[in-house]
């Protein structure tokens, strides 16, 4: 298994599937999630209402598969990661259920990489440095359980330097 870390744009990644930082309506919005829909094409944000019709919304720590609209991967897994109200509402738990739900959504595609974002750590105020803790020991359970998925390469795409460096000192400690 292949964990990359780089400072870039989720919407050039050459990868089967980017995972976007969703809102509970799918509906597209600020930071990364506005991206990927602006970079996606109208067909994207079709497909998404027609995923709200059917379930309703899509609450923190739940996340859903699209296809990519006009973007070079296959497909957009949509997680929608928690807003941080002081770590009294299970926001942890929640930020790490987006995760291992998008590695089973990907891996349920038989599909090989997948690139993430910095989930909640934008207009969300989930602290950078508890982010990547947590999500960097999700994604490493998940393989220790899921060893012989299909998913061969996991991409984190830090939209900043803080968090480029969080990933790549947390990432090389292996104390998560």
């Amino acid at each position: 298994m292949k964990l990359t870390i780089v400072k870039g744009d989720i919407t050039e990644q050459d990868v089967d599937v980017i995972v976007n930082a969703a809102n509970s309506g799918l509906l597209g919005g600020a930071g990364v999630d506005g991206a990927i829909h602006q970079a996606a094409g109208p067909g994207l944000l079709k497909e998404c209402q027609e995923v709200i019709n059917r379930i309703g919304s899509c609450p923190a720590g739940e996340a859903v598969i699209t296809a990519a609209g006009e973007l070079k991967t296959h497909y957009i897994i949509h997680a929608v990661g928690p807003v941080w109200k002081g770590g009294e509402h299970q926001e942890a738990n929640k930020l790490a259920s987006c995760y291992w739900k998008s590695l089973d959504l990907a891996a349920g595609k038989d599909l090989t990489s997948i690139a993430f974002p910095n989930i909640s750590t934008g207009i969300y105020g989930f602290p950078k440095k508890l982010a990547a803790e947590v999500v960097l020991y999700t994604v490493r359970k998940w393989i220790e359980e899921e060893y012989d998925s299909s998913i061969k390469e996991i991409r984190f795409i830090c939209y900043d330097d803080e968090n480029l460096a969080l990933y790549n000192k947390l990432i090389k400690s292996e104390a998560v």
